[in-house]
C-alpha cells in the first residue's frame, strides 16, 4: 500500500469514528424517550449516512407506558430498542440491508436474531448487556461489532 492510500484509509477511519460517536450520542439522547425506569435504551438504524429508523425500549403501541411491574421487574412484553427500530423500518418500506445499528446497550440474543434477519452489517454500542449471548451470535454471523465508551466524553 502506498503512503497516500494509507493516509486516505486512516482519514476515512477517523471520519467513520467521528460519525459513529455522533450517531451513538444521538441514540443515547433518543433513549431518554423511554418510560422504563430500570434502564433506558435507544437505537438508530443508519444507511448511507441517513437515519432510516429509530427506537427505544418500551411497551407496544396502545399499551400503558409502564415498563416495570410492582416488583420492579421488566414486564415480559416490553420491546427492546433494537426491536422497535427494526419493526419500524420494516413498516416504512425502507431496507435495512447493509445498514449500521447504533444502540446504547449491546443486543440480547432475541434482538441479535432480528439484526441478522434485517440484513444489518454493523452494530455500534456503548455499554454491555448483562449477557454476551447476543454479541456472540452476531460475531458468528459475521456482523461487525464496535464498542465505544461514551462516558469519557461527558
Amino acid at each position: 500500500m502506498q503512503n497516500t492510500e494509507l493516509v486516505d484509509l486512516t482519514g476515512k477511519q477517523e471520519k467513520q469514528d467521528k460519525l459513529d460517536r455522533r450517531y451513538l450520542r444521538m441514540a443515547a439522547v433518543w433513549a431518554e424517550n423511554s418510560y422504563c425506569k430500570r434502564r433506558q435504551v435507544g437505537a438508530l438504524i443508519v444507511k448511507d449516512k441517513m437515519i432510516i429508523s429509530d427506537g427505544y425500549n418500551g411497551t407496544p403501541s396502545g399499551f400503558e407506558n409502564v415498563c416495570e411491574d410492582e416488583n420492579s421487574k421488566t414486564k415480559p412484553y416490553v420491546l427492546h430498542a433494537e426491536a422497535n427500530a427494526i419493526t419500524k423500518v420494516a413498516k416504512s418500506g425502507n431496507s435495512s440491508e447493509n445498514a449500521t445499528l447504533y444502540v446504547t446497550a449491546s443486543p440480547c440474543i432475541e434482538c441479535a436474531k432480528l439484526i441478522i434477519q434485517a440484513g444489518i452489517v454493523r452494530v455500534v454500542y456503548s455499554e454491555d448487556y448483562h449477557s454476551s449471548d447476543g454479541k456472540n451470535l452476531l460475531e458468528r454471523a459475521g456482523i461487525e461489532l464496535k464498542y465505544i465508551c461514551l462516558q469519557e466524553e461527558n
